[in-house]
């Protein structure tokens, strides 16, 4: 899936993944899409959370190996 900005968030651990997507989020504007790379297994679930918390739509969830994908859509 397209994405009009990559976040790589691998070696960081929760909270980090979270709160770097938050600020990405928040620079860009309502409908741009923001994939997040991870290799926290529990940014998941965290991504999962922060969506319905949030008002942001999650796209996409995919895990590649030891890395996690989380596609999020700005609201």
């Amino acid at each position: 899936m397209n994405a009009d900005k990559e976040l790589d968030a691998r070696g960081l651990n929760c909270p980090l993944p979270i709160l770097k997507a938050k600020k990405a989020l928040a620079e860009m504007t309502s409908g741009q899409r923001l994939r997040v790379v991870s290799t926290d297994a529990g940014s998941v679930r965290d991504f999962q959370a922060f969506a319905k918390q949030t008002g942001n739509e999650l796209l996409e969830q995919q895990t590649q190996g030891n890395e996690h994908i989380s596609v999020l859509k700005r609201r």
